[in-house]
């Protein structure tokens, strides 16, 4: 296949899990021959949250006050500001990873700007904003093609918008996310406090789609057989409002007598850099992620190659990519099913055979993988690429 040159954009440079797919993805793309540049607004001026393997493209961004709304807006402008010309758009095809990109690329493919975009679709939200709605439903329909990573958002689009997606998955990188402990698993041990567990991590911050209510919930039923548990909640970078739902979080845990804090039952991190998460994935003895709703699970992959054992919802995407026997299935609508999986993975010979059966699984997925199914598909949006743009 001819060396493409690939324009990827995602929302924000911050560490979530989609912007951590398209890095990744690029790297593996440029590992292939292939020039894959990753763009995302960066309001900050900081650059991505990790140093890449492949060219990244911090888009200049202005600062937002105001709802959702208007920071989407105002991220779509920056993507058409920072392609505003012939000389920008000067990449062999395009893909967006979410509707702040997917809604740049289709008013670019209207002022014939480019010929067409790849869209790839982790997840679809329900806004109750119909402006944020259009936005999404926009960005998936008037690409060229579109990818999802799991079989459960390719059947959605297919049934609500009648169109067809090709699925790519994820992966992870092993070379980064090992079992082997270092000295950074011990460093932040004692940057947060945290004493002989067991260690319960929580991926995503106080977000309703994460559940984290329904974990807390769980938590609390777990500290009544282990009153030394903790519980961090990691991560919440997001470009969305959860004010309200964080408010109800932070009300649940004060009900249940758990102080947050350094040292204190429960941790709140807010993002963590990407060089501390194979050590927080080791440091904790059990990952739940009881998602109501997730495009893939990039964490549990994560996770895994670390030799944590997950507990995930006994729903799609979670039971499309992983066996009977990798993880602990529950509903997520079930704290006391929760806080059960959370004491039976702690149990010795369950613990053993989750992390073996992690390992395992964890291997079977890499991002050289996940590339080469891309290809494909931007081969035929590469071929658009030399046909006459028509009005």
């Amino acid at each position: 296949m001819t060396p493409l040159r690939i324009a990827i954009l995602t929302h924000s440079t911050n560490p979530r899990g989609g912007v951590a797919h398209c890095l990744a993805l690029a790297e593996a793309l440029c590992a292939h021959g292939h020039e894959a540049a990753v763009h995302a607004p960066d309001p900050a001026g900081r650059g991505f949250f990790r140093d890449a393997a492949c060219p990244t493209v911090p888009v200049a961004a202005q600062p937002v006050n105001g709802t959702t709304v208007d920071l989407v807006r105002a991220r779509i402008n920056d993507y058409l500001r920072h392609f505003s010309t012939p000389a920008a758009c000067d990449f062999d095809l395009f893909h967006a990873h979410d509707g702040i990109g997917g809604n740049a690329l289709a008013t670019l493919k209207h002022r014939r700007l480019i010929p067409g975009f790849v869209r790839t679709v982790h997840h679809v939200d329900s806004f109750s904003d119909p402006v944020l709605a259009e936005w999404q439903d926009r960005s998936i329909r008037e690409a060229t093609r579109l990818l999802c990573v799991s079989r459960t958002w390719a059947d959605w689009i297919r049934d609500d918008l009648g169109a067809e997606a090709d699925i790519v998955g994820n992966g992870v990188d092993l070379s980064v996310y090992r079992t082997e402990p270092t000295g950074a698993d011990t460093a932040l041990r004692q940057r947060w406090g945290l004493g002989p567990g067991p260690v319960i991590l929580s991926v995503g911050g106080f977000e309703q789609r994460k559940n984290t209510l329904g974990i807390i919930a769980a938590f609390a039923r777990l500290r009544g057989r282990h009153p030394r548990a903790q519980l961090v909640i990691a991560g919440g970078a997001s470009l969305l409002d959860h004010a309200a739902y964080r408010a109800h979080c932070r009300a649940a845990l004060a009900s249940a007598g758990l102080e947050v804090g350094r040292g204190s039952a429960v941790i709140e991190t807010g993002p963590v850099p990407q060089a501390d998460m194979p050590a927080l994935y080791r440091v904790a003895d059990v990952l739940a992620f009881a998602s109501w709703t997730e495009g893939f699970g990039l964490c549990v992959l994560e996770a895994m190659a670390c030799g944590t054992p997950a507990i995930v919802s006994r729903r799609a995407p979670f039971t499309e990519y992983l066996g009977a026997t990798d993880a602990l299935f529950v509903d997520p609508a079930d704290p006391d099913a929760i806080a059960a999986a959370m004491a039976q993975a702690l149990a010795s010979d369950v613990r053993s055979r989750l992390r073996s059966a992690g390992l395992v699984r964890s291997a079977a997925n890499s991002w050289r993988a996940c590339a080469e199914r891309h290809l494909e598909t931007y081969a035929a949006c590469a071929r658009a690429r030399q046909e006459p743009i028509h009005a």
